[in-house]
């Protein structure tokens, strides 16, 4: 079943349902559910995930779905809230990989360009490095959860981010009825790095973020084009190191972008459901102190530490808040940014939202 399921709804606030879908689907309600499911009943289908916006089809009950209106006024609140401002995503793991996540990314996006979001997307692609470098036999090995990268692992990294994976989600999105624009972060300046230093090993050419063009961005995303970034940059400008490329964990890029940008939400996509506490249930909201005492609890540990704190540093950078995403969720974009109507803290049941206060 091809999950648009929010279409209509959609359709209505911002007058353009030809960019949503070619084919009609049947007329649907909306509502809040606590569970996450599949059924198929003959000509009924439905998706339910907890606190998220969903639908079923209502031909049966001559629409008499009361929850319908309380849907649309969610929806209608968090574009009212959400229009004109900017929101960068960071896609990566299974939401990059499987094909069916991967459509949906992509409608989502085109869907929040047309309700007047400014979308700017950064994205990963560690599974594609991999690949090739194991196919061209170049040795690469991980320290901290980042890739020691060689000038060799940089050669190949970029070849594959700023090659197909790039151009893949950029053609994505125009396809779902978006407008986007692939580009490295070499491109234009976009990112300017200096080495990344850690005491105890060396990462060799790891970027650290110094500089964004956010002019250029801005231009672009008053044009109505999602710039998609792939996180390869160059060394500062008018310095000995103007030439070097650098790889850039995603991120951080992305983390990084948000704060210049000063934008309204980042939304890290990730293979795990968000921060959980010490009985691994989903904490749905932390503020950038609790996060720090989760930390020193050791509630927060391990690989977890790196990403909340890349959600940290955007908050402190100014954006309004961080969601540490679960990109496993068909939609998880759409449900994210929509779910959590005016107020903009998520559907409560998707990821895990970090603000400042």
């Amino acid at each position: 079943m091809k999950a648009s399921f929010l279409t209509p709804i959609l359709a209505l606030l911002c007058h353009t349902s030809s960019s949503f879908s070619t084919q009609t689907p049947p007329r649907r309600a909306f509502h809040r559910s606590s569970n996450l499911s599949l059924q198929q009943d003959g000509t009924q289908h439905r998706i339910t995930r907890s606190s998220s916006l969903s639908a079923h089809n209502d031909d049966d009950d001559d629409g008499k779905d009361s929850s319908f209106p309380a849907a649309a006024s969610t929806i209608a609140g968090a574009v009212n809230a959400l229009k004109d401002k900017i929101v960068v995503v960071k896609y990566g793991g299974n939401a990059m990989t499987s094909p069916e996540l991967f459509q949906g990314f992509c409608e989502d996006v085109a869907t929040l360009q047309n309700l007047g979001i400014k979308l700017c997307v950064v994205h990963g692609g560690g599974p594609q490095i991999s690949n090739m470098l194991k196919r061209t036999n170049v040795e690469s090995r991980f320290e901290g959860g980042l890739r020691v990268s060689s000038k060799e692992v940089v050669e190949v990294a970029e070849m594959v981010l700023c090659g197909s994976v790039n151009k893949d989600i950029a053609a994505g999105i125009c396809r779902a009825g978006g407008k986007a624009v692939g580009l490295s972060g070499k491109d234009n300046a976009l990112l300017q790095c200096i080495k990344q230093e850690n005491p105890d090993y060396d990462l060799e050419y790891v970027g650290n973020v110094q500089l964004v063009n956010t002019d250029f961005l801005r231009q672009m995303l008053d044009m109505g084009i999602t710039p998609v970034i792939s996180p390869i940059g160059s060394g500062l400008f008018d310095t000995d190191d103007a030439t070097t490329t650098y790889n850039i964990n995603a991120d951080v890029a992305a983390g990084r972008v948000a704060g210049e940008l000063v934008a309204a939400r980042v939304l890290f996509l990730t293979d795990i459901k968000g921060v959980c506490d010490k009985n691994m249930d989903l904490i749905p909201a932390l503020t950038v102190d609790d996060v720090q005492a989760l930390i020193d609890d050791e509630t927060i540990t391990g690989g977890m530490i790196p990403k909340v704190s890349y959600a940290v540093d955007a908050v402190k950078l100014g954006v309004a808040g961080a969601f540490i995403t679960d990109g496993r969720v068909p939609h998880a974009l759409l449900n994210e940014i929509l779910g959590g109507g005016g107020e903009g803290k998520g559907s409560g049941a998707g990821g895990t939202i970090i603000t400042k206060q």
